[in-house]
């Protein structure tokens, strides 16, 4: 399982590179969940990211506006992300997910077959009005992306399991793995949370608050002891 460590600027991508982060995950929380930062920052951050380390790029908890949103993919492209996360907050329903990430998908591939194209749903996603998370495996096979993700829109204390059992995250996972995908979990994931998720062989699994010294995502700062530990934990594992 793969450690995605989401930084806000220059200093946090160092100590997420440093504490052994294997996805350094661009990211804006003061815009949402998977907000997106600015093309200047995944450049930065991409430029100081060793070569052999991915670098992943939320472009936004998106409105269904799929002109828009595929030219903020491509924005993310160009700025040098492998990763390409779009958090489909604004799509009410499969159809309209589905389109959204279709024209994602064919704005990053017609560019670079091989960046990966992540379509993510959330766990909390009636709090919010947002497309089911049983829709997100299918959004994610028919619309050709490469992972299907999970996170919570609504940042507030809760976490992802208490949105789904484990029971529904092995069905959920098991599901995106039969059409052929990767997944990704995330959603203010605790430390003692990341063997449930081990074990039932996510592929990523993403975290914040967890990696931050006083573990507040929002005014907290990354430090290299807190991902190194979540990283050793991961590692112990296998």
């Amino acid at each position: 399982m793969l450690l995605l460590i989401s930084p806000i600027n220059h200093d946090e991508a160092i100590e997420s590179i440093e504490g052994g982060a294997d996805i350094i995950d661009v990211k804006n929380p003061k815009e949402g969940s998977l907000g997106a930062n600015f093309p200047w920052v995944i450049k930065d951050i991409r430029k100081l990211t060793p070569k052999d380390k991915l670098v992943s790029s939320t472009i936004g908890d998106v409105p269904f506006k799929p002109g828009t949103i595929s030219l903020a993919a491509l924005g993310a492209y160009y700025s040098g992300a492998d990763y390409i996360k779009v958090g489909l907050y604004g799509t009410k329903n499969y159809d309209e997910a589905l389109e959204l990430m279709e024209k994602v998908v064919k704005t990053v591939k017609d560019e670079s077959p091989e960046t990966i194209v992540v379509a993510a749903g959330y766990a909390d996603a009636e709090r919010v009005g947002a497309v089911s998370p049983w829709d997100i495996p299918k959004v994610a096979r028919d619309s050709g992306s490469d992972l299907a993700m999970l996170d919570t829109a609504v940042k507030d204390g809760k976490t992802l399991f208490d949105f789904m059992s484990m029971d529904d995250l092995e069905k959920w996972v098991h599901e995106a793995k039969e059409y052929g995908l990767n997944t990704a979990l995330a959603g203010s994931v605790k430390k003692e949370q990341l063997k449930p998720l081990y074990d039932l062989k996510c592929d990523v699994v993403g975290i914040r608050g967890a990696a931050c010294i006083d573990g507040d995502r929002n005014s907290g700062h990354i430090d290299r002891t807190a991902v190194k530990a979540l990283k050793d934990y991961i590692k112990s594992f296998d």
